[in-house]
């Protein structure tokens, strides 16, 4: 095969980004193991539980690795509090799997309350688990309406969620509130951070465990985390959680398993852990700082031009630009892409966006504004 990867010198809307050189390395080395069988593959499933220990600490989740997947007892107990996931969709999909089947014994037909920023992953889950999906609206600033929120949940509601770093305006919704209102329904609150949860940590915002009454979250180290792809990541608060989903496995050498897939490459688990301990806490806060004052430039900079931007509260920017000169940026080879709601263009700051990659977009951008401005005929003529 002659085929070569897309370069990233002009990807300014995709959440995944060049792997670490640790991370590579380690996922090609670990490419042929399967955690999904930890009884054979002890040392992926070894890093599987640092992986999840060293997520937890991000995310204010005090995780004991004898807990941990891959570690628990013979007779299945005790139980796993996270694992690598594919990504953040099978890590909203299990979420939302855990709550139905905690819900369930309640219900005939459990909900799930979510913002309309949420990730289309949450509507795949309500098809795949046959649950309702009840979308409530955003505020003007982009994060879920609380009172929405409290009109909507009910004794049917499985769980609330919040998003920690939307897709479309990177805004992070306020989970303590969230959680108060799941509580007073006996709901679950998960939060999606999957692409937030690598940056959050450098800012005051209250988004995590140690932060509110959070039950479950997502958090891909593919994303901000610089893994290589897949190494998405399912982290709860308490392993009786995951135990929701947890089914025998008889010709295994472990005895249950809680994951969605069966056999999943090593590489992802390995990759995450060699990303992390090679850039948690110094490098990923680096990373966010330069990341951070990339798109508050480039906001700046579109502004000033006179297009309508939405300022950026993590490394993220919409900006209003014009339909044929979006369709133009993409001819000469720029991968962008628009939000859902009106139709912006958004630009995701990730490690591989430099100032001077920006700097090239801008040049075209003007370059192809002006073409169009000396193609219209001055009045009169």
């Amino acid at each position: 095969m002659r085929a070569e990867p897309q370069s990233f010198d002009r990807v300014l809307s995709s959440m995944c980004t060049e792997p670490h050189p640790a991370a590579r390395e380690a996922a090609e080395r670990f490419l042929a193991t399967n955690p999904g069988d930890p009884g054979t593959y002890q040392t992926a499933a070894a890093l599987e539980d640092r992986a999840v220990a060293m997520l937890g600490e991000i995310v204010g989740l005090e995780i004991d690795t004898a807990d941990a997947i891959g570690a628990a007892d013979e007779d299945g107990s005790g139980g796993p509090t996270g694992y690598v996931t594919s990504g953040g969709t099978e890590a909203n999909v299990q979420a939302v799997r855990i709550a139905r089947e905690r819900a369930a014994r309640g219900t005939d037909r459990p909900s799930v309350v979510v913002p309309e920023s949420a990730h289309f992953s949450f509507r795949k889950a309500a098809d795949l688990l046959q649950v309702d999906l009840e979308v409530v609206p955003t505020a003007s600033d982009h994060r879920v309406d609380l009172d929405a929120v409290r009109a909507a949940v009910d004794e049917d509601t499985a769980a609330v969620v919040g998003v920690a770093g939307s897709t479309e305006y990177g805004r992070v919704d306020p989970i303590p509130e969230l959680g108060e209102i799941a509580t007073s329904v006996d709901a679950l609150l998960h939060v999606d951070a999957a692409w937030g949860g690598f940056a959050l940590p450098f800012t005051d915002r209250e988004w995590h465990f140690g932060h509110a009454a959070v039950d479950t979250m997502a958090i891909d180290p593919h994303k901000m985390g610089q893994a290589a792809v897949p190494a998405g990541g399912l982290l709860v608060r308490s392993a009786d959680l995951l135990d929701e989903l947890a089914v025998d496995t008889p010709y295994l050498e472990s005895t249950s398993q809680a994951t969605l897939t069966g056999t999943r490459s090593g590489a992802g688990v390995a990759s995450a852990v060699a990303a992390m301990e090679e850039l948690w806490p110094d490098g990923y806060r680096d990373q966010y700082v330069r990341s951070q004052h990339n798109a508050e430039w480039l906001a700046d900079q579109l502004e000033s031009r006179g297009y309508d931007v939405v300022e950026p509260v993590l490394p993220l920017v919409a900006a209003s630009i014009p339909t044929w000169l979006f369709e133009s940026l993409r001819a000469e080879g720029w991968r962008l892409s628009r939000t859902g709601d009106d139709e912006r263009v958004r630009f995701v700051c990730m490690p591989h966006v430099t100032r001077e990659m920006l700097e090239s977009f801008l040049a075209d951008l003007d370059r192809l504004e002006s073409r169009a401005a000396r193609a219209v005929p001055s009045p009169g003529e």
